[in-house]
């Protein structure tokens, strides 16, 4: 990782200077843009790859993980807006299967990216793709500009807030931020190669489920497979299986250990091990599980899916006992109602789940989003002020869009008043939430917001299935 310089600003161009810069188009990038764009800053959206969705995209994860508690949604507001709007885009059959669905939902991969683009360019939000930024320049505790690296070449950024969005807390890092790495020892969660295959016969595979009584995780016939040599030691069930079409399925199987996202070797070897993986694992299934017999891999990851690298030190750590005791906080800005899901850390490890009770949720504070020693920058999404267990629980989709929402409209607001993000107010950050369709659980002003929203015509879906 480059580290942190303070040269000028004036010895590169200058190339843009927006109110709010967002790093990162992943889920909290997404949601991130379109929130501080809608509330009437100029915002411009930096991605390194060229289109957006970050870890549902390029990593190919299969699904969406759970919206609700259970029992209602719990993330609501833009992240739930783009599910529907993904359900809608993908055509009248998808929608038929999955319109009352929000837990587990598949990803249409081809039509997210079409979703997020339209959906930020429809905010007012810009886009710049194929792009890094590699420097971060300094001025006390605020942040004066980046440099960005590009096709164009070199150039700076100059932005009144930045939203660090990049899930590793990319920005955060090169601003000079504290923040911890992994477990005591450093160890991190496993990677997963994901990947899409067609040629399935989803009516095979649920007359063998029907018949046989067998988990769709397939426990008996993975641990039969390892015991025969045809799959690795590891994980002991397919971990994620989601029907796209009734022939196309996506697959969230299996580990690569020993793999840090924020080091380019370790990337380098993910990759050809994950697709090295992906190609034992597709014999498997063609050899044990009825319904994939005549299966053809049509996309691995552009990149292994990665769930854990840094978590910054901010102005709140979320800890264990806050899930557990299913704290509220004044500051909320999101609900958690997601379990604890902490991958082994090597083959012979043992996992940490640990669910809340049904229709049950813990508060996110803002102040967790809030980097210790610098005033005009937020760090959203997975790599948020907490400790490891809570890290394993917040870092899903669902909740990044949240955290993202959050952070846009906090920038819009710094930006308008020209200040930085611990000087806005938060009672007015949580009323625009609200207003915008969010769900900050049972608290005072939520239900009077909710009905003036309600009167203009914006409903929430309630099912869960």
């Amino acid at each position: 990782m480059k580290t942190t310089v303070t040269i000028p600003a004036q010895q590169l161009a200058v190339s843009y200077t927006p109110d709010v810069v967002v790093i990162g188009g992943g889920a909290t990038g997404v949601a991130a843009a379109i929130a501080a764009a809608r509330e009437g800053a100029d915002t411009l959206l930096i991605e390194q790859r060229g289109y957006l969705g970050g870890m549902g995209t390029a990593a190919l994860v299969p699904a969406f993980c759970p919206y609700t508690d259970g029992e209602k949604p719990v993330i609501r507001g833009i992240g739930l807006d783009l599910l529907e709007k993904m359900k809608q885009a993908a055509g009248p059959n998808f929608l038929e299967r999955y319109k009352e669905l929000l837990d587990w939902v598949p990803i249409d991969v081809e039509t997210l990216k079409r979703v997020y683009d339209a959906e930020v360019l429809a905010s007012g939000a810009k886009v710049l793709f194929h792009t890094v930024a590699d420097q971060v320049l300094l001025d006390g505790d605020r942040i004066s500009g980046i440099v960005i690296s590009n096709k164009t070449g070199r150039s700076v950024v100059q932005a009144k807030l930045y939203i660090d969005a990049s899930g590793d807390a990319d920005l955060a890092a090169l601003a000079g931020v504290p923040f911890q790495v992994g477990g005591e020892q450093g160890e991190l969660q496993p990677g997963t190669m994901c990947y899409v295959v067609t040629g399935a016969d989803k009516a095979r595979y649920d007359q063998y489920l029907k018949e046989s009584g067998h988990h769709p995780q397939q426990e008996e016939l993975v641990s039969e497979a390892q015991r025969n040599g045809d799959l690795p030691e590891g994980r002991k069930r397919i971990s994620g299986k989601a029907w796209i079409t009734d022939s196309v399925v996506g697959f969230n199987f299996g580990h690569i250990f020993g793999i840090d996202g924020t080091k380019a070797e370790d990337l380098t070897r993910a990759a050809i091990e994950g697709r090295q993986l992906i190609e034992t694992q597709i014999r498997f299934l063609k050899k044990y599980v009825p319904g994939f017999e005549n299966i053809v891999l049509v996309h691995s990851g552009d990149q292994i899916g990665i769930r854990e690298t840094r978590r910054i030190q901010g102005d709140y750590t979320l800890v264990v006992e806050d899930f557990l005791s299913m704290r509220t906080f004044e500051d909320d800005i999101a609900r958690n109602s997601y379990f604890i899901d902490i991958h082994l850390a090597n083959a012979g490890a043992a996992m940490t789940i640990k669910h809340l009770p049904k229709g049950k949720s813990h508060g996110v504070p803002y102040r967790c989003m809030l980097p210790q020693g610098r005033s005009n920058l937020i760090v959203a999404g997975r790599s948020v002020s907490s400790d490891r267990p809570v890290q394993g629980s917040l870092r899903v989709m669902p909740n990044c869009f949240a955290m993202g929402e959050a952070a846009g409209i906090a920038a819009a607001m710094a930006g308008a008043d020209d200040t930085g993000f611990r000087d806005i107010s938060v009672p007015e950050l949580q009323r625009r939430l609200v207003a915008h369709g969010a769900w900050l659980g049972e608290r005072p002003g939520q239900a009077d917001v909710e009905q003036e929203v309600a009167a203009s015509d914006v409903t929430f879906e309630a099912e869960c299935k």
